[in-house]
Parts: C-alpha cells; sequence; structure tokens
C-alpha cells in the first residue's frame, strides 16, 4: 500500500479554481488532475479527498507536503528547480506554454510580445507566468507588473476587462478557459516556455511517487490518460 497520512485516502491538495486542471461543477470536484488521480486511485484501493488551497502565494501550496496536511499536490504544477529542491515530483505528465490573454475592443492586433509595449502585466503571486513578466519587463515588452493573490484571477480578468491593467499572464489551457466566457477577452498569443508539469509529493515520499508514476504510464498504455487528455485539452 502506497505511503499515505491515512490509511486508505489520499488528500490532494489543489489550488481551486484553476481549470481545466481542477474545477467545481456544481459543487463536485472535477479537471483533468482531478479525474486523472482518481483513476490513479482506484486501483491502488485509495479513495481521493481533494481540499482546496486558499493562500495568496501558490508557492505556499507545498508547506501542506512537509507539514503532512496533504499527501501531494496537483493543479497543473510546473516543475522548476526552485520547487523541485523542497518537494519530489512525478515524471512530467504534460507541458504547456504560457498564454497572454488582451482585451480585444482595447488591443486588436496583438500578434507578438513586440506588440504590448506601455502595458502593465497582471500576474498571480507564485505562478511560473511571473518568470515570463519580469523577463518581458527587462526587455521592455511591458511598462509593469501588478500582482493579484492566487485566489484572485477573476479581479485580474475583471481588471483586464475595464482596461486597468493591459494583460493577464497564466498557462495558456488555463488562461484560455477562463477568458472563454468574457467575450472582451481572448489569448492573443503564447509564450514558448515549454512547461513541464508534475505532481508533488514530500520528499521523503519515494514509494507513493513511484506508484503514481507507474498508474500513469498504465494509463498512457491503456489510453485512458488520452481520452481524458481530449476531454479536458480539447
Amino acid at each position: 500500500m502506497p505511503l499515505t497520512i491515512n490509511p486508505g485516502t489520499l488528500i490532494v491538495a489543489s489550488a481551486y479554481p484553476d481549470p481545466p486542471f481542477d474545477l467545481m461543477e456544481n459543487g463536485f470536484a472535477s479537471g483533468f488532475d482531478i479525474e486523472l488521480m482518481r483513476a490513479i486511485c482506484a486501483p491502488l484501493g485509495l479513495a481521493l479527498r481533494a481540499v482546496p488551497y486558499a493562500g495568496d502565494d501558490f508557492n505556499g501550496i507545498f508547506e501542506g507536503l512537509a507539514q503532512r496536511s496533504c499527501d501531494a499536490v496537483i493543479s497543473g504544477t510546473t516543475i522548476t528547480p526552485e520547487r523541485a529542491a523542497m518537494v519530489l515530483f512525478s515524471q512530467p505528465y504534460l507541458e504547456f506554454n504560457q498564454g497572454i490573454a488582451v482585451n480585444r475592443r482595447l488591443m486588436p492586433n496583438v500578434a507578438s510580445t513586440a506588440d504590448l509595449r506601455d502595458l502593465t502585466a497582471g500576474i498571480q503571486s507564485g505562478n511560473t507566468s511571473d518568470l515570463v513578466a519580469r523577463r518581458l519587463l527587462a526587455e521592455g515588452d511591458i511598462a509593469g507588473i501588478k500582482y493579484y493573490p492566487y485566489h484572485g484571477i477573476a479581479a485580474a480578468l475583471d481588471d483586464l476587462e475595464a482596461g486597468r491593467i493591459g494583460l493577464v499572464i497564466k498557462l495558456f489551457p488555463v488562461i484560455s478557459w477562463l477568458v472563454k466566457d468574457r467575450p472582451q477577452l481572448t489569448v492573443a498569443t503564447q509564450v514558448p516556455t515549454h512547461e513541464q508539469l508534475g505532481i508533488a509529493f514530500a520528499r521523503d515520499n519515494q514509494d507513493l511517487c513511484n506508484a503514481v508514476d507507474r498508474e500513469i504510464a498504465k494509463l498512457r498504455d491503456t489510453g485512458e490518460f488520452a481520452r481524458l487528455r481530449a476531454r479536458w485539452f480539447p
């Protein structure tokens, strides 16, 4: 049996809302990462329990692993050297770029980052989009950065609609999902960051990490992983 805090249960921390990785549908936890973890838990004889993370900075979510309040962290988590120094990651299971959303009414002709001069970027605290924003700022492609608490993504999008900021940077599938019901907003371009995503575990829980890696490999072999990906990332 994989090493979990409570025998028979896998507790995963997830930073709602981060669709399509995790979201609530009619009060029910869903999304790609949630459904993937359910598919992993079944053959391991584990019940999945997803707990929301409500911190202002995404990187604070990893503290739950050291404090033994969760067994794993999901939420479309990019593997970075800084995070890998704190936690253990599964093998990468998905790869995406960063997406840039703009107000199509105010900025109808954005085709590249060169078209973003004099604009302020909205960024969630602790997101890897911050690395992109700081590089664009250093290169003179944007004029500034405004930081929002992680749970403040809706406020960032509201500000983008109102013209108070000029763009929002976030992982491509997430920002694409978040703007689909906001007709004024569009994902104008991608920044090719090729970020590899992984599931995070406590550094001393190699057994659980290995068990999850094995189950993901089996899901790939059966085609179930591809089916889940096609459903959530059409």
